[in-house]
């Protein structure tokens, strides 16, 4: 089967390749990417592609489970349509739940085949499908069923950097639209830099295997200036996916990534405090602790910044911590709060 005619792809990487650089995407993070957060970030300065959090087919396909991961795939009116990441091990679920995605108004699937979380590989999905090659080949084939193009984010190997010799050039045969690329192994985790020197080699085996599959490098890529001082020593890069980097700096994505105010922070901040109330009261409810993980991004570098997010921690709702701000002196007027 041939990569599908959905230019989705092709129109980012055109688009960026105008500009003379790559294009720049939020990696899908459990947790995070969600619809409030892919707003305050496209806010904060957006990158070319968003992804949703990585979903169970199985559980979208359920009868009842599938309200439980409705969230997770919300999109909101207006906001920039992400790609919808999927995961799982059984090909006729991954086939059903693909089959839905148009309809939702998605125009891309990617599929996971590299988280490292013990649950999910003991369910023989994320990374453990590098360890089940023909299992990988059906799921990807299943969801070329959806009619949407199918990419696939995975990394170098399970146990060793040097199973990528292997391993990827059996994905880039499945005629993917997209292969991206975490640069470290599963045991590695993110305990060991990135590799960055097995780039050119990856590229090398794309341009031999599947000159018309978009590479993408993952890994220790703080910034948007980081992601293009990388692209500049490898040539033939198509994207760089930053994660990490967007929660140590919601402005990694923008041109100007230093630089920016207190006052500019703290408004994500309350961005993101309103866009939270909004989704929870006619989306799904959220889970308010869940919010404190952000806390620290937006305020910092100021005098007392550790008393107030200490404060900021003992809260129990949004509303507390509009009132502990307004009483910071980080907002002026109390209603505006």
């Amino acid at each position: 089967m041939t990569i599908q005619a959905n230019t989705y792809w092709q129109t980012i990487a055109n688009r960026a390749r105008m500009q003379g650089r790559p294009f720049f995407s939020m990696a899908p993070m459990e947790a995070v990417t969600d619809t409030i957060f892919r707003r305050v970030v496209a806010q904060a300065g957006q990158p070319d592609v968003y992804y949703t959090e990585f979903t169970n087919a199985s559980s979208m396909v359920h009868p009842k489970a599938k309200f439980s991961v409705q969230g997770r795939l919300a999109v909101a009116p207006g906001e920039q349509q992400p790609v919808a990441q999927i995961w799982g091990s059984r090909p006729v679920d991954i086939a059903a739940a693909s089959r839905l995605l148009p309809a939702m108004g998605y125009e891309a699937v990617d599929i996971n085949m590299g988280c490292p979380d013990g649950t999910v590989i003991k369910n023989s999905a994320g990374s453990d499908l590098i360890r089940h090659p023909y299992l990988a080949q059906d799921i990807i084939a299943a969801a070329k069923q959806s009619g949407l193009p199918v990419s696939v984010k995975t990394r170098l190997g399970f146990y060793k950097p040097a199973e990528f010799r292997t391993w990827l050039p059996y994905i880039l045969q499945q005629d993917v639209a997209v292969l991206t690329v975490h640069l470290r192994t599963r045991k590695e985790m993110s305990k060991v830099p990135a590799h960055y020197e097995l780039i050119d080699e990856i590229l090398a085996m794309r341009d031999r295997l599947a000159p018309n599959t978009l590479i993408q490098v993952n890994g220790d890529i703080k910034d948007r200036q980081a992601g293009l001082d990388l692209a500049a020593k490898h040539p033939g890069i198509d994207g760089i996916m930053i994660g990490r980097g967007v929660l140590e700096n919601p402005y990694a994505f923008n041109p100007q990534t230093d630089g920016h105010s207190l006052a500019e922070s703290v408004a994500l901040l309350r961005l993101q405090l309103d866009l939270f109330d909004e989704v929870n009261a006619t989306v799904t409810p959220k889970n308010f602790e869940a919010l404190k993980r952000y806390f620290k991004i937006y305020l910092r570098g100021f005098a007392h910044a550790s008393n107030l997010r200490q404060a900021l921690m003992e809260t129990h709702s949004t509303q507390e911590v509009r009132e502990q701000l307004w009483q910071s002196g980080l907002i002026k007027n109390q209603r505006s709060a």
